[in-house]
């Protein structure tokens, strides 16, 4: 059986040493010569700290291509659930959030995708800016509607004509 030897640490082998082990005097005053903190210098091409990512990670998940899912920012609007609107109707009225007109509620969130079905049989009028085809089908199914802002129409430039065409 083999004992294992510890291995003895730079800082008692090179005591009386000119450079300790490091080359020319000057290279290795700060931190430059290290190369990175860590796990920086280990990729692909590595080779000098390649033993470390043997030994502590696993290779295949290391080293290669991998997809990755592209992200692209945040999305456009917050989701809110019908489920949770017509739960806190009466709260939403209370707070002046929500209108009541002969038994339709008005409710204005145009900065939230509106998803789900409604639990309750509830009458509602959304302005929202964006819903999901389940969640239209329950509210229109129920009496209501879901009203979506008008979209802008982008201003058109005007194609200057040429002073030689109109002649």
């Amino acid at each position: 059986m083999s004992m294992k030897i510890k291995k003895r640490r730079r800082s008692r082998r090179f005591r009386g040493s000119h450079t300790h082990g490091r080359g020319f005097k000057k290279k290795a005053r700060g931190s430059g010569h290290r190369g990175g903190v860590g796990m920086a210098g280990t990729g692909k091409r590595g080779d000098q700290r390649k033993s470390m990512i043997l030994k502590n990670t696993i290779e295949e998940k290391y080293f290669g291509k991998r997809q990755t899912r592209l992200w692209f920012g945040k999305p456009k609007f917050k989701e809110l659930n019908l489920s949770r609107i017509s739960e806190g109707l009466k709260g939403l009225v209370s707070k002046g959030l929500a209108k009541e007109h002969n038994g339709v509620y008005e409710l204005n969130i145009k900065n939230y995708k509106v998803i789900g079905e409604l639990s309750a049989p509830v009458k509602l009028k959304i302005h929202a800016g964006a819903a999901s085809e389940g969640a239209a089908a329950s509210v229109k199914k129920h009496g209501g509607e879901i009203v979506f802002p008008e979209k802008k129409e982008e201003k058109k430039e005007i194609k200057k004509m040429d002073v030689k065409a109109k002649k």
